[in-house]
């Protein structure tokens, strides 16, 4: 009979089963300080176990049953807590905008709006879909019966345009 409060009888199933179970632990959990924590849980609670064992490969199946239960403790552990961690980022209080961030965007909105309002028709419902939509090229072409190609290239114009056009404005700013 095994026991693992017996010293001979726990260095012995250690000594044979340490590599192993580290090994599933370090896969199973992807992280080495966690697989070593639960390994040396595991064995711990190998050591506390009142019951013996018939033989050394009844300890060891028991041991990686251990281990892996407590290795999907941790996940589920780790991903409670991401999601808590989440939640509480998403929950915690924003800083108020101020004033002149909010009037910031507000003319920055609007300034897109009346760049957006002198593009060409063609090219603004191509870049339109395509940011404000965030549609793929393909779906785009659907709607708009042309090309994938074609809607790139009316994307790409419409940007250029819109990037002259900003350039342009700022320069007339500055002068």
């Amino acid at each position: 009979m095994i026991r693992g409060n017996s010293g001979k009888d726990f260095d012995d199933i250690y000594e044979r089963n340490f590599s192993l179970l580290m090994r599933v632990l370090v896969r199973m959990t992807g992280n080495a300080a966690a697989a070593e924590d639960i390994c040396q849980e595991a064995f711990v609670k190998f050591h506390q176990r009142a019951e013996g064992f018939a033989s050394p490969e009844e300890a060891r199946f028991w041991l990686l049953r251990v281990a892996k239960n407590l290795a999907l403790n941790y996940e589920k552990r780790k991903k409670r807590e991401a999601k808590a961690y989440r939640k509480f980022l998403n929950d915690a209080p924003r800083p108020q905008e101020s004033g002149e961030d909010a009037y910031i965007k507000k003319e920055a909105s609007r300034q897109v709006g009346e760049a957006l309002s002198l593009l060409p028709v063609k090219l603004r419902e191509a870049i339109v879909l395509k940011e404000y939509g965030d549609l793929p090229y393909r779906e785009i072409a659907g709607i708009l019966k042309i090309s994938e190609g074609n809607v790139k290239v009316r994307v790409f114009r419409a940007r250029e345009w819109l990037a002259a056009f900003f350039r342009d404005s700022e320069e007339m700013h500055v002068s």
